[in-house]
């Protein structure tokens, strides 16, 4: 096992793994840390203070929590959100200059202010040479232009889901998890894409919430059109309820020519354990 203190550079964003560094013993969840990354020093928020994970969890080399954030730190961070508003305005004037087809989502100043990176996306290739010339000799630094993907973008801008709340990548997942069409099924969702796609025209990261214990309720309950056997005598499943594990099932008397409708618990009526489907479309949600 490594010691580690777990740590992420945007709200609800992915946790990333660094060494504990001297003052460990203070850290607390929520505190600001600066850390030593590839693109040099970063401010990053602590959201686990200390832990152990397996080694092969940790891609090498586990570089180090350099210091708690000062005072000086935290202005700089400041300084840095302020000058946001004014990059994107000056970034989308170059972008209309060039007749570029590509969206600005976001900007990003490191936190040395030596380098922003500009979040875009775009339908295709985008030749932006040019324009990281003009940004260049406007900014007076690095500049680095970054193409994302609809996923990426949705995560960064936020919106409100079909549920009337935030959407989840942007309020609650540091990840985005793999999510198929299979989940729909099991969970006996509408297969209408409007109904089970996201404001980024995928899949519902929500498809994944509930669908281990459905998936293990759809193997001890019949499904929909199979025939069973009742207290009440022979019918066909005509609706189930995964949650409450009742069936409904239709029983027919041929000899009073009458039909009756019956809920039963899944423990009161027998049938052969379905079969498990394998193969079913997939779709992941991660974008390469």
């Amino acid at each position: 096992m490594v010691k580690i203190t777990g740590v992420n550079f945007t709200e609800n964003g992915k946790i990333y793994y660094f060494s504990p560094g001297k003052d460990s013993d203070k850290y607390v969840k929520g505190m600001g840390v600066i850390v030593e990354t590839a693109r040099g020093l970063e401010y990053a928020t602590i959201v686990q203070p200390l832990g152990e994970v397996a080694e092969e969890r940790i891609v090498p080399p586990l570089k180090p929590v350099v210091r708690i954030a000062s005072a000086r730190d935290l202005e700089t961070v400041r300084r840095n959100k302020e000058r946001k508003p004014e990059a994107m305005k000056a970034a989308q004037e170059k972008i209309e200059k060039h007749k570029l087809n590509m969206k600005l989502i976001d900007c990003d100043f490191a936190f040395d202010g030596a380098k922003v990176v500009f979040f875009y996306s775009a339908p295709s290739r985008v030749d932006f040479r040019e324009l990281v010339k003009d940004l260049s000799a406007h900014f007076k630094m690095r500049i680095e232009l970054r193409q994302i993907g609809i996923r990426d973008e949705i995560k960064m801008i936020g919106g409100i889901g079909a549920c009337g709340r935030e959407c989840c990548c942007s309020a609650c997942l540091p990840d985005f998890k793999k999510v198929t069409i299979k989940m729909a099924k099991t969970q006996n969702l509408s297969l209408n894409p409007s109904k089970i796609s996201g404001l980024c025209g995928r899949l519902m990261c929500c498809l994944a919430y509930e669908n281990d214990y459905y998936a293990d309720a759809g193997r001890h309950i019949p499904k929909v059109g199979t025939e069973v056997g009742t207290p009440d005598g022979r019918g066909m499943v005509v609706n189930v309820n995964m949650l409450k594990m009742q069936v409904r099932v239709k029983i027919e008397d041929k000899k009073k020519d009458i039909v009756m409708y019956h809920d039963y618990p899944v423990e009161q009526v027998k049938f052969k354990c379905p079969r498990i489907e394998e193969g079913d479309e997939e779709e992941n949600i991660e974008e390469k």
